[in-house]
């Protein structure tokens, strides 16, 4: 079992977004410092789908980023690091592993319900099982946290811990822990870099209509058609959760564009390949015109729409967020052609 008082020599660092920010910060602890928007870059985190067919709370699930666990095992495998994963059925069994870990001085990264955690302000607190964090030590029967998206480290009593980890519904955690086994003493990060570029590329052009450019537009074309199908009221309801999943889970839709850029200028300094920088400011202009969607979206959820704000002004900035990514992403792919 862990000692009653366990504080392991962990730097916590705020980040954007949960999955990246606790991937640099695993890494970075484990000798092979890592900003945030690299690990978000080389575990090709970008990403777009709106799935009609799967309901979060009862609404279709609107992704903007790619799925819970992903990011930190391409970073892993494109940087030649072995991360271990485990799940559990048992709640009980599954805080003893963590406990085990922690005296053993391996911090653990951790998937948790965001609903569960007290240190969230009720505000906050909603249904959403994709959150992660790094647990680094224990103070009686608090755990401490490094949990990215906070200022500084929090606790959590071990109770909370253990409903957050096991929270039901859609992407239940199931109690997954995981960290890293191997690390290489210097990684080489141009293929790195290549290879989670080359992922996001194929993510965003791809011909699945759901997902990428093409998923941006499906939602467009859905959503002029909301008010009359659905109803004023229902149409609100469906704009809302799009929001909600854009600026309260991670850092949302525009968040997401704005970190993949800062990774595209991080690397092209790293490559010393100016355009790779060029491309990551076009690619700002999309994630402000993914905030714009937002404001206005969230003026005609609140029945306060200014001049001009409707379902069919929300499509065509819709319509343009994708112009400006497929515009970013063909670049790219040009780019990896090309590139030595």
């Amino acid at each position: 079992m862990v000692p009653v008082n366990l504080e392991l020599d962990f730097q916590h660092r705020q980040a954007a977004h949960c999955e990246s920010g606790v991937a640099a910060n695993l890494v970075s602890h484990g000798g092979i410092p890592l900003s945030e928007p690299m690990a978000f870059g080389v575990g090709a985190g970008i990403f777009f789908g709106y799935f009609p067919f799967i309901r979060l709370n009862g609404l279709p699930l609107v992704t903007y980023r790619v799925a819970s666990g992903r990011i930190i095992k391409r970073l892993a495998g494109n940087l030649g690091i072995r991360v271990w994963e485990q799940s559990f059925r048992n709640p009980e069994r599954a805080m003893k592993a963590l406990d085990d870990l922690l005296a053993r001085g391996i911090p653990v990264g951790l998937q948790t319900g965001v609903f569960w955690l007290p240190y969230f302000p009720k505000a906050y607190r909603f249904h959403f099982n994709g959150h992660n964090l790094v647990v680094y030590g224990k103070r009686g029967d608090d755990y401490l946290i490094s949990d990215p998206v906070f200022p500084g480290p929090v606790s959590c009593p071990a109770q909370d811990l253990q409903r957050a980890r096991f929270a039901a519904g859609a992407l239940a955690p199931k109690g997954r822990m995981y960290g890293l086994e191997f690390r290489p003493e210097k990684p080489d990060f141009r293929p790195a870099i290549m290879a989670g570029i080359r992922v996001a590329v194929r993510g965003m052009l791809q011909p699945f209509p759901l997902t990428g450019v093409r998923g941006i537009r499906f939602l467009a074309r859905r959503l002029k058609r909301w008010p009359r199908r659905l109803g004023p009221q229902r149409a609100a309801l469906h704009l809302g959760h799009v929001v909600r999943m854009q600026e309260e889970i991670g850092t949302g839709g525009g968040g997401f564009r704005f970190l993949y850029a800062d990774f595209l200028r991080e690397a092209g300094e790293l490559l010393g390949h100016e355009p790779l920088a060029a491309v990551g400011r076009e690619l700002t202009a999309a994630g402000d015109r993914w905030r714009d969607f937002a404001v206005m979206a969230a003026r005609i959820c609140k029945g306060r729409p200014g001049a001009g704000d409707d379902y069919q002004a929300l499509a065509a900035g819709l319509e343009q967020c994708a112009a400006l990514e497929e515009q970013v992403f063909r670049r790219l792919r040009f780019m990896l052609g090309t590139m030595p």
